[in-house]
């Protein structure tokens, strides 16, 4: 999450914008994106610089030309005065004309002909308006800590959160924490074939990139894994175009070389070429309302016949997976309980067709300050042939922030998260929490116990925060998925007392009453 002096930074840069003339939240992400892609590309070229020297070899990638102090007017090659540690200490108007004239042509054409950085980057524009902004700009850029992929993660996430109009077009932040447990829980694989197919800022694919260097840093000394993975492994679709220049600059920021992010209406193009394609899906895709069955592709219609979007997206999964493919995906509630016939449809097809692993139902508060909408994550198998046995439910009360609309941490940041723990000499501590911190953050236990839903969760009583339901209830319920329809309320236990006790004390509670009534007429 956040730090408050993080915070401060950026609002900064933000003010500056402010101050400066241009007020579109989007655009001024869209320009702080670009600046910190080239400070990026600097600190990548350091890198490699270092260990060249380091090692003795020579560099395997160089990004700024060598041997020329002035700078290039090739397309697509950039010159030692490009780089980000020259230009922040050149004069105003020196930074402004570099700036206009040859780093943002740079970045328009620096990426190889049909990969999704060279797609999105051909629109990139250069709209700072003064060089005096632009120098304010930077040296507050400079100054931010960028040096690890998660603090650029938590910087993209607070910049997103200042976009006024979020949650009006559904286009609403995933929090990275409820991204972190999704990803968690269904643990990629080197081998995996990951899509988004509302992929926004790419904030899921960015999570699983993260989940495979910590769980699996062997899969990159392998060329063929290591090619995989900046190659094949990751796919994400929009239709925003501001959205996929920034998500395919998110991806490139946090190392991954050349990911498939592309245009796509999900809901609307025919799906040939991605049907059976992916081996994971996660997703938290806008659900705007209703479709017209013209607009919809006919290929979702075609599993199941609505105009709702949120059963649409759920067809859309089920199209995209291979046989065996996983998926953890956000719903609205309704898609749970809904009474109509294609609400009904889906979850049967969820249940008798493929394979329902779990549900956990969110808290309402935890897309606040955007919407209040009460949600859950639907986690699903792909099979083509059944195989539902029980269904693991979780009740999750607290996500480790207040559910209001401020969102402050109820704990400290180490013990926020599906993984509590800290970084410290690049090794990971994890920590235990207590089952008081556990009541402000259920994401640790919602992860533990989902490992053991095949195992002691099938003993847990329905009164219990997680628990497991058989197939044939669920059935016999109408397919209703909703927690609340298979919860159980615990009872206290009521002490009973052996009825000579009671009718003792109630021969002596009549007895004082006989005696009080006789001292009042003796009185009268």
């Amino acid at each position: 999450m956040i730090t408050g002096e993080l915070r401060s930074k950026i609002d900064a840069v933000w003010n500056a914008f402010w101050a400066g003339g241009i007020a579109n939240p989007l655009e001024v992400i869209e320009q702080i994106t670009y600046l910190l892609f080239m400070r990026g590309l600097d600190e990548a070229e350091q890198l490699e610089e270092n260990r060249s020297t380091r090692t003795g070899q020579p560099m395997r990638r160089r990004i700024f030309k060598d041997g020329k102090d002035g700078i290039g007017e090739e397309g697509g090659v950039a010159y030692a005065d490009m780089r980000w540690s020259r230009l922040k200490n050149s004069d105003a108007g020196t930074m402004f004309s570099t700036m206009s004239e040859h780093v943002f042509p740079f970045l328009r054409t620096m990426a190889e002909d049909g990969t999704a950085h060279a797609t999105h980057m051909k629109g990139a524009r250069f709209t700072i308006p003064s060089p005096a902004l632009l120098v304010k700009v930077v040296d507050l850029i400079d100054k931010l800590p960028m040096h690890d992929r998660d603090t650029k993660g938590d910087l993209y996430e607070y910049m997103l959160s200042k976009i006024a109009s979020a949650g009006q077009n559904g286009q609403f932040r995933t929090p990275r924490h409820i991204i972190a447990l999704m990803v968690e829980m269904t643990a990629p694989t080197p081998k995996d074939i990951i899509c988004d197919p509302a992929c926004g800022t790419c904030g899921f694919l960015v999570a699983a990139g993260e989940y495979l260097r910590d769980s699996h840093p062997k899969m990159f000394h392998d060329q063929e894994s290591r090619d995989h993975f900046h190659e094949e492994m990751f796919h994400g679709f929009d239709f925003d175009q501001t959205m996929l220049r920034i998500g395919s600059m998110n991806m490139t920021l946090h190392g991954v070389d050349n990911p498939d992010i592309r245009y796509k209406d999900s809901l609307a193009q025919e799906h040939a070429g991605d049907s059976d394609r992916y081996s994971l899906v996660l997703a938290n895709p806008p659900f705007a309302g209703s479709l017209d069955y013209e607009t919809a592709a006919k290929d979702l219609l075609s599993i199941v016949k609505t105009k709702k979007t949120e059963l649409l997206f759920m067809a859309l999964f089920l199209k995209l997976l291979k046989s065996g493919g996983r998926a953890a995906v956000i719903v609205p509630d309704g898609v749970l309980f809904g009474s109509s016939t294609a609400h009904k449809e889906i979850r049967r097809m969820l249940v008798e067709d493929h394979r329902l692993d779990g549900i956990v139902k969110l808290p309402s508060g935890v897309f606040r300050p955007y919407a209040g909408v009460s949600t859950a994550i639907v986690l699903f198998t792909k099979t083509n042939s059944g195989g539902t046995g029980h269904v693991w439910f979780y009740d999750c009360q607290a996500d480790g922030f207040s559910l209001d609309d401020k969102r402050t941490p109820l704990l400290p940041g180490e013990k926020l998260g599906a993984t509590p723990g800290y970084e410290e000499a690049s090794h990971f501590t994890n920590l235990t929490l207590t089952d008081e911190e556990l009541a402000k953050n259920n994401l640790p236990d919602i992860a533990a116990r989902w490992a053991k839903r095949n195992g002691t969760e099938r003993e847990r009583l329905r009164t219990a925060q997680s628990f497991c339901v058989p197939k044939a209830d669920i059935v016999a319920a109408g397919y209703d998925l909703s927690i609340n329809r298979y919860k159980e309320v615990a009872h206290e236990a009521q002490e009973h007392r052996p009825p000579k006790e009671i009718i003792a004390e109630l021969k002596a509670l009549d007895k004082e009453i006989t005696e009080g009534l006789e001292e009042l007429e003796a009185m009268l």
